[in-house]
């Protein structure tokens, strides 16, 4: 009975973990012996072909190496079934358009002609991600450092937030992507304006979150601190900020997925060029393909940053598990 579970077991796992190269097979499948529809655009090479099959390949080596890597073999069969569910939602969305035109052509272009924007426009993109990425990057440092030192004052002084607070109550609740039409009047160039609207965007979480976490910080602390000695600055920067940190990181998640919404708004209203601005080009020429490369590029882009941001909390809050997974 035990060597029946067992292979049961085992053959359960083995299937688990082919699952996403069996997904894959069934998208080659569909894309090869099932003819497109003849109101798509003909695309000159079939690059949707060539990406299953480096997927397939993919899949076959993890399926190989996962017999001889248990960390592998596990991560496999925990994401096997998920893999290849993504695998046959490509393919109902190949069939839904590309195949059988069942949405507007215009609209929902076959997944050929959206592969080709990347090769055909490569240059561009690549400018484009340059562009977006110093932007962000710009915003969410001034962001994320004016929305840290005002946290600090108003969660430590009384007076400084009796006096300000009120002020960021009103101001600060308003999305920042309302004051883009004063912005870009007030600005010389619209890359600075663009900036502005992110850091704005992001000072708000931030700001908030920090002031929060630092008057939350348990009093006793600084009675000890003052007890022994310590000075303004050490509290603040040694019992104060280290204590609020979980605080400050949600803020800082919050504050960029802020900017991100802010950074493609800013691009579609002055820029010369960024994703937002790629996007927006191309849905005024009525160029599709164009427009859902630039909605992937968005999703990676954001997903890199999100991911390095955890990285980093992981490196910094080790110790503290958190309320935001990723």
């Amino acid at each position: 009975m035990r060597f029946l579970i067992n292979l049961r077991l085992s053959a359960k796992s083995i299937l688990f973990r082919a699952l996403p190269a069996l997904g894959v097979l069934i998208a080659l499948a569909v894309q090869n012996f099932v003819a497109d529809s003849p109101l798509h655009p003909v695309s000159t090479k079939s690059y949707y072909n060539k990406l299953l099959l480096i997927l397939l390949l993919a899949a076959f080596v993890l399926f190989i190496h996962s017999f001889f890597i248990k960390k592998l073999k596990t991560a496999l069969e925990f994401k096997g079934p998920f893999l290849a569910g993504a695998a046959i939602l490509l393919t109902l969305l190949n069939l839904i358009t590309a195949k059988f035109a069942l949405l507007p052509v215009i609209f929902f272009p076959s997944f050929d002609n959206i592969l080709a924007v990347f090769v055909d426009q490569s240059g561009l993109l690549g400018k484009c991600i340059w562009y977006s990425f110093r932007l962000l990057l710009l915003g969410v440092f001034w962001g994320v450092t004016v929305g840290f030192i005002t946290g600090v004052f108003l969660g430590f002084s009384r007076h400084v937030y009796y006096w300000i607070n009120p002020y960021i109550k009103l101001i600060g609740p308003i999305p920042a992507t309302a004051w883009i039409p004063l912005v870009l009047t007030t600005f010389p160039t619209p890359f600075g304006a663009s900036v502005f609207i992110i850091a704005l965007a992001v000072w708000f979480p931030v700001q908030l979150m920090t002031s929060s976490g630092i008057q939350n910080t348990s009093k006793v602390y600084f009675e000890v601190g003052r007890t022994l000695g310590a000075g303004t600055f050490f509290q603040v920067f040694r019992i104060a900020v280290p204590a609020a940190l979980p605080n400050i990181f949600q803020g800082t998640f919050n504050g960029i997925c802020a900017a991100f919404i802010a950074l493609m708004t800013a691009e579609m209203f002055g820029a010369k060029y960024g994703i937002g601005w790629y996007i927006s080009y191309q849905k005024a020429m009525m160029m599709y393909p164009g427009v859902y490369a630039g909605l992937i590029l968005i999703a990676l882009f954001c997903t890199v940053i999100i991911t390095a941001l955890f990285k980093v909390r992981q490196k910094l809050l080790s110790w503290q598990k958190g309320l935001i997974k990723w």
